[in-house]
C-alpha cells in the first residue's frame, strides 16, 4: 500500500493519469490486495458517489517496482482509442533509468528479441527464430553522471514486458535495485526506473497531452538537482 493517497496528474470524464509509486502493482492482485486500479476505482467511487462497479480500462502497465506516469481509461471508448495509439506506436514513453558505472557509448539504439518465461517469472533475451520471440527496441541517451552512477533517458520504441530491465541487463548494465536482473546495488523503494514523460492524443478531443513527472525521493542519492 502506498504511503500517501494516489497522486493524480490529470482527470476528466475520459481519462485518469496517475503518478504510480513503487511497490504498487498496476493490476492483477489477489482479492483484497492493493493495486493502482483498485485504489483508482475507490477514489472515483468516493469522489463521484458512484453506485456499483466503476469502469477503468488498463491500456498500459508499469511494473510493480517502477514509478511514474501511467494512464487509465474511464470509458470503453477511451480505452479502445488509447489502446490503438499504443498499438500504432504514437504514444511517447520516455523513462529515466539509473545504472552503476558508465555505458560504452553515450547514446544508441538497442534491439533484441525477448520472450516471457512464465515458469521462471522473468523475461529472457532469445534468438529471433525462437518460438514466442518478440522484437524489442529502445533508444537511450546519457543525461547525467552522478556519484558513480549514470542516468539514462530512454525512448521506448516497443512495449514489451520488462523490456528496459532486460535490455540493459543483457549489456551488463542492470538498473539499480533490480535484483531480478542482476543488480548488486541497493535501492530504497522499487528499482531506479521511472516513467518520466508520457504523451498521447486525447481520445476524444484529439489534443496532444504531455505529462512530465519528477523522480521520487528514492532518487535523492543521484543528486539530479546538481549541475
Amino acid at each position: 500500500m502506498p504511503e500517501k493517497p494516489l497522486h493524480i496528474l490529470y482527470e476528466d470524464n475520459h481519462l485518469l493519469v496517475v503518478n504510480k509509486p513503487a511497490e504498487l502493482p498496476t493490476m492483477g492482485v489477489r482479492q483484497g490486495d492493493p493495486s493502482l486500479v483498485v485504489l483508482a476505482k475507490a477514489y472515483l467511487k468516493h469522489k463521484y458517489h458512484k453506485p456499483g462497479n466503476v469502469f477503468l480500462g488498463v491500456v498500459s502497465r508499469l511494473d510493480r517496482m517502477v514509478t511514474g506516469a501511467v494512464v487509465l481509461a474511464r470509458t470503453s471508448k477511451a480505452a479502445s482509442r488509447l489502446s490503438e495509439q499504443f498499438r500504432l506506436g504514437t504514444v511517447s514513453k520516455v523513462y529515466w533509468a539509473a545504472i552503476a558505472g558508465t555505458p560504452a557509448s553515450d547514446s544508441g539504439v538497442f534491439e533484441d528479441w525477448l520472450r516471457k518465461n512464465d515458469q521462471r517469472q522473468r523475461v529472457e533475451s532469445v534468438r529471433m527464430s525462437d518460438p514466442g520471440a518478440k522484437q524489442a527496441r529502445l533508444r537511450y541517451q546519457t543525461i547525467k553522471h552522478r556519484n558513480g552512477y549514470t542516468i539514462l533517458e530512454i525512448d521506448l520504441m516497443t512495449g514489451r514486458k520488462h523490456q528496459i530491465r532486460v535490455q540493459l541487463a543483457e549489456r551488463s548494465m542492470p538498473i539499480v535495485g533490480d535484483k531480478k536482473y542482476g543488480s548488486q546495488q541497493p535501492f530504497a523503494r522499487g528499482i531506479a526506473l521511472h516513467s518520466r514523460v508520457l504523451s498521447f492524443a486525447h481520445p476524444v478531443s484529439k489534443d496532444r497531452l504531455r505529462f512530465e513527472v519528477e523522480t521520487p525521493a528514492s532518487w535523492t542519492r543521484f543528486r539530479l538537482d546538481e549541475k
